[in-house]
Parts: C-alpha cells; sequence; structure tokens
C-alpha cells in the first residue's frame, strides 16, 4: 500500500522512510504540508499518511483540512505526529481531520500496528465503495444483456427530450425488435434464446457512440436514444444499426444463427416537444409499420400532419 510521510527534519524522514519501506509500504516523502496537501489531493494520491504537526507553509491539520475539503475523494486515513500531548492538542488535531495521533518520541512497532489498523479501515471502505457500485448498476441494469434496464433508459430519455428541446437539438429515438424471435425460443430453447438476446445486446453496444444509450426495453425490445443527432442523418443511423445486427448470424451454443432486427425511427427535431411516453408511442407505430413492411427494415415516424399530406 502507498503512504505519504510529509516532515521537515530530514533525519526523521530517512527513519520512517527506511522503516516503513521494509514494512513493505510503498512511500513517498515531502519536506512541507503543502508538497502533501497536493499529493493527498490529486485523483491518485495515497491514501495513507502521515504527517508530522509543525511544517512549512502548511501545518499537518492545515493538510487534513484540506484534504477533507475536497469532494467525491476517496478517504485518506491521516496520522498526525507531534511532540504536542495535552488534551486540547489532540482535540485539535483529531478536529481537523486526522484519524489518529502519535505523540513523539513514539514505538515504531506500535506506529506500525496503527498504520495496519488503519489499512483495514481503508480495504473495508473500498468493499462498501464496491457493493454500493453494484447495488447501483443491479439497480438500473438488466440482468441479462447488462444494458440499461426499462427504468433507466426511460428515466434517461426524459432528461435528454427536455435538454434536446431546451437547446433546439435534435434527439433520434430508436426502438428495435427482433425478427421472429419466438421462433427462436421454440425451436432452440430459452437458454439460446438467451444467448441471441446477449449476442444483439453486444453489436447494438458496438454500434453506439460512447455517449448514446442503450437499453433493453422488455423482452426481445430494445431501446435506443442517440444524443445530438442531426435530422438528416437518422435514416442512415437506423439503417447501419439494422446492417450491424443482420451482417452475420450470431454464435450459438447450437450453432451460429440468423438473426435480424426491424426498427421503429424517431427524430425530435420533426415534432413539438413530447413526452417520453407520447414519444414511444410514435415510435412503436413506426415500429409496426417496419414489421409491416417485411421486418428486418426501419421506418420513420412522421406528425400526423406530414401523414396527412402524404396521403392526400
Amino acid at each position: 500500500m502507498r503512504i505519504l510521510i510529509a516532515d521537515d527534519e530530514a533525519t526523521s524522514l530517512r527513519l520512517l522512510e527506511r522503516t516503513l519501506q521494509r514494512a513493505g509500504y510503498e512511500v513517498t516523502v515531502v519536506g512541507n504540508g503543502r508538497e502533501a496537501a497536493d499529493q493527498l489531493c490529486s485523483p491518485d494520491g495515497p491514501q495513507l499518511a502521515l504527517l508530522d504537526w509543525g511544517m512549512p507553509e502548511l501545518d499537518g491539520p492545515g493538510v487534513c483540512r484540506e484534504v477533507r475539503r475536497q469532494p467525491n475523494q476517496r478517504y485518506v486515513y491521516i496520522v498526525l505526529l507531534t511532540a504536542r500531548n495535552s488534551k486540547l492538542d489532540i482535540v485539535e488535531g483529531l478536529e481537523s481531520g486526522a484519524d489518529d495521533y502519535m505523540v513523539k518520541p513514539f514505538n515504531l512497532e506500535e506506529l506500525k500496528a496503527r498504520l495496519r489498523s488503519g489499512a483495514r479501515i481503508l480495504q473495508l471502505e473500498d468493499k462498501l465503495v464496491e457493493a454500493r457500485e453494484d447495488m447501483r448498476f443491479r439497480a438500473t441494469h438488466d440482468p441479462l444483456t447488462s444494458l440499461l434496464n426499462r427504468g433507466a433508459i426511460m428515466d434517461l430519455l426524459g432528461k435528454e427530450l427536455t435538454r434536446s428541446n431546451r437547446e433546439s437539438g435534435c434527439t433520434v429515438v430508436m426502438l428495435g425488435d427482433l425478427d421472429h424471435f419466438k421462433i427462436i425460443n421454440d425451436t432452440h430453447g430459452h437458454v439460446v434464446g438467451d444467448e441471441v438476446l446477449q449476442g444483439v445486446a453486444h453489436r447494438l453496444l458496438t454500434a453506439m457512440r460512447s455517449y448514446d444509450l442503450v437499453g433493453r426495453y422488455g423482452g426481445e425490445e430494445f431501446l435506443i436514444v442517440l444524443n445530438n443527432c442531426d435530422l438528416a442523418k437518422a435514416p442512415e443511423r437506423a439503417e447501419q444499426i439494422r446492417c450491424a445486427i443482420a451482417k452475420s448470424p450470431l454464435p450459438t451454443s447450437h450453432g451460429k444463427l440468423p438473426v435480424t432486427m426491424s426498427l421503429g425511427v424517431f427524430a425530435s427535431a420533426q415534432w413539438d416537444h413530447l413526452p417520453a411516453e407520447e414519444v414511444l408511442r410514435e415510435v412503436d407505430m413506426a415500429l409496426y409499420a417496419a414489421k409491416a413492411a417485411g421486418r428486418n427494415s426501419c421506418s420513420l415516424a412522421v406528425p400526423a400532419l406530414t401523414r396527412e399530406h402524404t396521403s392526400a
């Protein structure tokens, strides 16, 4: 584990450095408080720190306060080292943000034991953060495909439509449905059907830009949201996605299976501002038109006035 030692006394600094290196730590040494704060506040800085109280530029408690002010930073476990031993000094040091406090001269074995305790606390925090992120992922992602789930993609769609309307941009929404997916399940079983859904999810992600959104809307339906996509490019992007799915048979445990997708396409620049639910109604109608046209095709949703003008 990496540890930072900050002390302006060279002899003490060298002693601590050698002791902790022999104990297996990766040691960074600095000679003043400003350097210590800069190191500890950096995104990849050490998570363990030994700080002398009295240092140039910024004292130990000052470093603690600066580190604790940083938002969204990994926790840094800080031990203050000082010759001060009054209760008021200890209270001041701990309230500045230090986790532990040792009075000089101190026993090196005790120091190493306290650092091991700090390392255990950091490891526990890492596990808690990992568990929290895992719970957040599970709450927003489909367990089979690892795409965004219906709730998450609908929430993000609503926010993107609002942003696009505010900035007079264009958001393209696509609803894709696998063609004849029931036949795959009935013929090869649901395990193979799941493999097909996972393969399709991978191809969709590969066809997306890094800032586009794709989620499993339900069953064999996928919802795609393209941010800042020009209206004129909407049919082209839909065709690219259709081709990405149909380009070659998908490998499964029962061999390679041909898979195609039909897509309904909605481009917000053609419409007055609509809530997400109405957008889904329009894009679903466009998907139905693509299915009726023979499947493995794309159909663009158009406003009612345009439809009436075209039919006239």
